[in-house]
C-alpha cells in the first residue's frame, strides 16, 4: 500500500474525519486543512509522518499520519491509521462547542400545534 499514491481528501474521508469525500475536498478548497500552517489542496499526496490541522464544523483536529488507508472502514479500525495530537486548548474548545451544540429539535409545547390541538382549532374555526 505504501507504494501507491493516496489523495488527501480520500484519506480524510477514509479515517472518518469527514462524512463524505466531497466534504473533505470542499474543506481542502476552503483552506480548512493545513500542513505546516499553509492550506493544502485535496489532490495532495499523503505520506506517513505528515501532520495536518483540520477544522470541521464541530471540531478542530491536529493529526499525524501513521498509515495509509484508501478505503473507508469502521471507526475502531480507522483510528489505527492516524495519531490525534490535538493540543489541550483545542480539545477544551471542542468540548465547549459540543456542550453548546444545538440539536435542532424544538422545545416541547412550543411552536407548531399537535395534531389534537390542530383539530380543536379547525373545529373552533368552522363554528363561525
Amino acid at each position: 500500500m505504501s507504494a501507491e499514491k493516496l489523495r488527501l481528501d480520500k484519506y480524510l474521508w477514509s479515517i472518518r474525519i469527514f462524512k463524505t469525500r466531497t466534504q473533505a475536498a470542499a474543506a481542502c478548497e476552503a483552506g480548512k486543512v493545513k500542513m505546516n500552517g499553509a492550506a493544502v489542496k485535496a489532490a495532495r499526496t499523503v505520506n506517513i509522518g505528515d501532520q495536518y490541522e483540520v477544522k470541521t464544523e464541530a471540531k478542530r483536529w491536529k493529526i499525524e499520519v501513521t498509515g495509509l488507508l484508501a478505503n473507508r472502514v469502521q471507526y475502531s479500525e480507522a483510528i489505527k491509521y492516524y495519531l490525534d495530537i490535538t493540543p489541550e486548548e483545542d480539545k477544551q474548545f471542542n468540548q465547549r462547542i459540543a456542550s453548546s451544540f444545538h440539536t435542532g429539535k424544538r422545545p416541547s409545547k412550543i411552536g407548531r400545534p399537535t395534531k389534537k390541538e390542530r383539530r380543536d382549532l379547525d373545529d373552533f374555526m368552522r363554528e363561525d
